[in-house]
């Protein structure tokens, strides 16, 4: 098994158990914000430290990072930032593995953003598999009261939609972070941007809830027991991701992390005690056949 492969399914499960360690942030106290903020804010200190025990022990020299390595950068730890947000807000409309279902649109986002802005062609086969997957999202997003009564576009599908487009914007930003780190080694290719993402995260976020949230980064240093792990699941996550971006294509690289849908269902029966519905059960297998279509036409 390719090690970029390895990278990204171990990824996928540290990345289950930080979400949900943040949904559980939300019984705290903590606002949606202050939630997403716990989940850069202690990776820094780690991140960085990783950049030195690399530098230390291999020797390298910190590389020049020009204009297009931090464009990518900042593009990317933005629409991370804002499909965070939305994750977390949507665990207060549906159960944990529904919510992380929803964000797994991802790959048909992705597959969009490739052909308008990278001028990729999808094929026939791609198209369908495409539809399969929004089939699978219209039965996750169902209002309780039917389609007639309610409303397609409900806070639910909107968030999920919202939340997988922009991981998938995140995705190509980091791949392209990584490819503009001058160093052969891709887990120091991966730990630099790494920390350098990570650095302008919790800067941004500490703005954004002082401005907006005043007393909330107060809170979430107070809580420093709940958000801590948070923060280390989501550091050892973030390497895991960027590591393999490193090595390969960010489509297949989130094709391949689809795996986390399992992982999800698994979270929610044995942690949460949710028991999915028959049709979101329905629903979460039609994406999974339009991720399997997808990773086998790549």
């Amino acid at each position: 098994m390719e090690l970029w492969v390895i990278a990204t399914i171990a990824a996928a499960a540290v990345q289950t158990i930080r979400f949900m360690l943040q949904k559980r942030l939300k019984g705290l106290g903590l606002s949606t914000g202050g939630a997403t903020f716990s989940r850069f804010l202690f990776a820094v200190p780690l991140a960085g430290l990783g950049v030195a025990v690399l530098v230390a022990l291999r020797g390298y020299s910190l590389p020049p990072l020009g204009l297009m390595f931090w464009a990518f950068a900042v593009a990317g730890g933005v629409a991370q930032i804002i499909a965070t947000f939305c994750t977390v807000a949507l665990f207060s409309e549906r159960s944990f593995a529904v919510g992380i279902a929803f964000t797994k649109t991802e790959t048909v986002q992705v597959a969009l953003f490739s052909a308008v802005f990278l001028a990729e062609a999808v094929s026939g086969l791609g198209i369908v598999a495409i539809l399969i997957g929004l089939a699978g999202v219209l039965l996750l997003s169902r209002p309780a009261e039917g389609w007639l009564a309610g409303k397609i576009l409900n806070r639910a599908t909107v968030l999920g939609l919202l939340a997988g487009g922009f991981f998938g914007l995140s995705a190509i930003g980091y791949r392209g972070a990584t490819i503009e780190i001058a160093n052969p080694d891709p887990l120091f290719r991966a730990m630099l941007a790494l920390a350098c993402v990570t650095a302008f995260q919790t800067v941004a976020m500490a703005l954004w809830l002082r401005w907006r949230e005043a007393g909330e980064v107060t809170k979430v240093l107070g809580q420093w027991r709940a958000t801590f792990p948070v923060g280390v699941t989501g550091v050892l996550g973030s390497l895991g991701w960027f590591t393999a971006f490193a090595l390969q294509n960010a489509a297949y690289v989130r094709s391949v992390g689809q795996v986390e849908l399992i992982f999800s269902v698994l979270v929610s029966l044995l942690v949460f005690g949710e028991k999915p519905k028959a049709r979101e059960v329905a629903g979460m297998a039609l994406l999974a056949v339009s991720i399997i279509m997808i990773v086998a036409l790549a």
